[in-house]
């Protein structure tokens, strides 16, 4: 890749696609959460809590779009998944990142929501110390593109950890004991993590690696089927399980807990078999943009 070809890519229009994608992340839900949202309102029962909050969620997606204005009042951490052609600077994407977020806190797509653990001080334009989180992916691609997740504190909290096997759930090291891992902490969230909501699972890896591509998970569309046919029934099992648990929106009762679970598989050491589980609310805040070797850019979805 030539210098120039570097400049089109890291110029001006960089920092405009990623503004403009935190700005769509915040206001504009993807059309298959939205999909979901409907096709669970058809289903509650007539006259119901569920079916009223449901409806709530649609009015509430139909004015934010409208009148451009972020779905939720925490419009979370800023998580930004870039694939880019060799020969980019990784640093200079990073400091893109964090003038976005900064630019779009200051124009109020953003929450100031990065707080120092020690101090309690909010630095006020959500950026500091590991946010926003930025991981990079090198791809064989000329183009570079960029997806963004916006990740709600309430839904984070209720994400878990397992190592198995668990005695106290049953859960040996298996797709049984997965399925138990999974569904022990959908019943643990309850409503804490605004549902219906949507899973991401990581089945091996270490903690930490763990955590991240269950994360990833959550960039899926949820009508994606996962080439392997074990957790393609995990995935389907698990969602029909959880949506007999009658927990429902906010946790509140109903037929629909999960809008999807999407799953996904790292080599392991030996002496370890973790399963994580990263759940999203409702409002499952994704995007993508696409920017070109020309410096043109596109959203993707």
């Amino acid at each position: 890749m030539t210098d120039d070809e570097k400049n089109r890519l890291l110029g001006p229009a960089f920092g405009e696609a990623l503004f403009g994608l935190i700005r769509r992340t915040a206001c504009d839900l993807p059309e298959d959460v939205e999909q979901a949202l409907k096709r669970a309102y058809s289903e509650a029962e007539p006259n119901s809590t569920a079916g009223s909050i449901l409806a709530l969620f649609l009015d509430n997606i139909a004015l934010a779009r409208e009148k451009q204005v972020p779905l939720c009042q925490d419009t979370g951490l800023p998580l930004f998944f870039i694939r880019h052609p060799p020969g980019l600077s990784q640093r200079a994407m990073a400091q893109a990142c964090a003038e976005a977020a900064a630019r779009a806190t200051q124009e109020q797509f953003l929450r100031p929501n990065a707080v120092d653990p020690v101090t309690g001080r909010n630095s006020g334009n959500c950026v500091g110390a590991g946010i926003p989180g930025v991981y990079f992916e090198e791809a064989d691609d000329e183009a570079l593109s960029v997806a963004l997740m916006l990740k709600g504190g309430g839904s984070e909290n209720v994400g878990r950890q397992y190592s198995l096997p668990d005695d106290a759930l049953r859960a040996g090291r298996d797709p049984e004991g997965v399925r138990r891992a999974v569904l022990d902490a959908v019943r643990r969230a309850e409503g804490k993590g605004c549902p219906p909501g949507i899973l991401g699972v990581c089945i091996g890896g270490d903690r930490g690696s763990g955590y991240l591509h269950s994360k990833h998970q959550l960039l899926r569309p949820l009508d994606d089927v996962n080439p392997d046919p074990v957790l393609a029934d995990l995935e389907k099992r698990i969602l029909f399980e959880a949506n007999t648990l009658g927990i429902g929106p906010l946790g509140l009762g109903g037929k629909t807990t999960l809008l999807g679970v999407n799953i996904g598989a790292l080599h392991r050491h030996p002496a370890s078999y973790f399963v994580t589980v990263t759940y999203m609310c409702w409002e499952c805040r994704r995007r993508e943009v696409r920017i070109e070797a020309d410096g043109t850019w596109r959203f993707l979805k």
